[in-house]
């Protein structure tokens, strides 16, 4: 493909994209096909020759378009969102142009320092500590992990990147019950041994119990475990339950416990300064994690990492081959030396055409019209008969079930509701997803895409209401 073709053909998938963005609803949320379907669609074999872009895009649109669930549909409410929007996306277009390995400052210099910024930004918009430093991983995933690798070396003078694991390293790593799984995952990679994970319980509310989390560090004191790190969450997976953060991090203090937040999702809600309750004690913590590329209308992947001891994290994670060396080490941030890979995209790019595009009171303004259509959905589920809300509703999540009239036997609610939420998804109007509390079924509504509105929330309740009342006539 030569420049002229490249032109040609960048102009076509600019207007496919546009008309993309703004004809998404006529979309299912969700395809209605078979595992499978799409493979049998495809060669067996790679081409032996060049196609054109024509055929390639032809076929993504007949093939590929039909095989996805689109994320960004407006009444899509499962999960949490992955927030593209229009700013970030021209962003990323530039990135993969541009195709540059942004390791060290020298590889890129501008990647470097407009990252080091926007950290900074991200810090001072949320009200974080100031003693935070930040450096953009590519999910919380991986930032979990570094966070307790990074205690792992502290706690032992670096001696396990050394000498490995010995009979004598007994840790403990604490949590909630409601803890995103990501932590389980980090535990195992880590070398700790998912064994040595303490699941906390949880209170009425689903958030963190702290005298659930001293006693069993304590307990596991006594019995020769060395507490080496706490997991708070704010906003959990499931009902974005609320750890109590400065409680936690006293405990975490008086035993000497590395603290991570992991505010994936629900750290965006800091841009509010009415929401900065959620944060009180965050200046306690050694990291902290939330993903602009879930409810800040940036494309993923894009981690927000920020950590106390920024000497620590290099120190854990710092190689320094001769070919890698540069004159310039000593006075810029190498962030190959502040992760797991060594290979970085230019992901701070995204940030800050999406942060200079809304402004701070323009994502406010998106932040505070989702929690006002949660608000909306709780009191409708609130005021009919036939549902009801199964957990606090702090954000934009609203976990509820479907309880018709005269069925109390939790088994059969149970499987009423799953049945409900397969029949929502499969119609392709909507799609929802599900999860546990007090160990009932529960389906959960979280209204935060880029381009969702009030009458996206209305609709949605109307297909739920609606479903429900043809599956109760097929009971009957």
């Amino acid at each position: 493909m030569d420049n002229a073709a490249f032109r040609k053909n960048a102009h076509e998938l600019a207007d496919w994209m546009a008309d993309y963005l703004d004809g998404m609803e006529k979309y299912p949320v969700k395809p209605t096909i078979r595992p499978g379907d799409i493979k049998q669609l495809l060669p067996q074999e790679a081409p032996p020759s060049g196609e054109s872009f024509t055929e390639i895009f032809s076929d993504f649109q007949k093939i590929i378009i039909p095989g996805m669930t689109h994320w960004q549909h407006p009444q899509f409410f499962a999960y949490f969102p992955t927030g593209a929007s229009e700013p970030s996306i021209l962003a990323e277009m530039l990135t993969a142009t541009l195709g540059a390995q942004c390791m060290i400052w020298q590889t890129s210099p501008a990647a470097e320092e407009l990252e080091e910024r926007m950290m900074e930004w991200l810090r001072e918009m949320k009200g974080l500590p100031s003693h935070f430093t930040g450096v953009i991983q590519d999910s919380s995933s991986s930032s979990t992990l570094v966070a307790m690798l990074t205690a792992r070396e502290k706690k032992t003078n670096f001696a396990i990147n050394a000498r490995g694991f010995s009979k004598l390293d007994k840790f403990r790593i604490y949590t909630s019950t409601q803890a995103h799984s990501s932590v389980d995952k980090a535990v195992k990679i880590a070398g700790f041994g998912i064994d040595n994970l303490v699941k906390v319980a949880v209170d009425t509310d689903f958030a963190m119990e702290t005298d659930a989390l001293e006693n069993a560090i304590q307990q596991d004191i006594a019995s020769g475990y060395v507490p080496l790190c706490v997991v708070a969450t704010i906003g959990t997976t499931s009902s974005t339950a609320i750890d109590p953060i400065e409680k936690i991090g006293l405990i975490c203090k008086k035993y000497g416990c590395w603290l991570h937040i992991d505010a994936s999702y629900a750290g965006t809600a800091l841009l509010l300064p009415e929401m900065r309750w959620m944060g009180e004690g965050t200046e306690l913590a050694d990291s902290y994690v939330f993903n602009p590329h879930k409810w800040m209308f940036t494309n993923f992947d894009c981690s927000a990492y920020f950590v106390a001891d920024k000497a620590s994290l290099i120190k854990t994670f710092s190689i320094l081959p001769e070919y890698l060396k540069t004159p310039e080490d000593q006075l810029v941030n190498n962030y190959r030396d502040w992760g797991i890979p060594l290979g970085r995209r230019f992901r701070a790019l995204k940030l800050w055409f999406v942060i200079r595009t809304y402004g701070i009171s323009g994502l406010q303004e998106k932040i505070r019209e989702h929690l006002a259509f949660a608000n909306w959905l709780k009191n409708r589920i609130a005021l009919h008969p036939s549902f009801e809300i199964m957990a606090p509703v702090p954000l934009n999540l609203v976990c509820f079930r479907w309880k018709p009239t005269g069925i109390e036997e939790e088994a059969q609610l149970d499987k009423l509701n799953q049945q409900l939420l397969e029949r929502l998804n499969a119609s392709g109007k909507i799609l929802l997803t599900q999860t546990r509390l007090n160990d009932r079924y529960v389906i959960r509504f979280v209204a935060g895409q880029t381009h969702t509105r009030l009458e996206h929330v209305m609709k949605g309740w109307q297909i739920i209401t609606n479903e429900a009342q043809e599956l109760a006539k097929s009971l009957s």
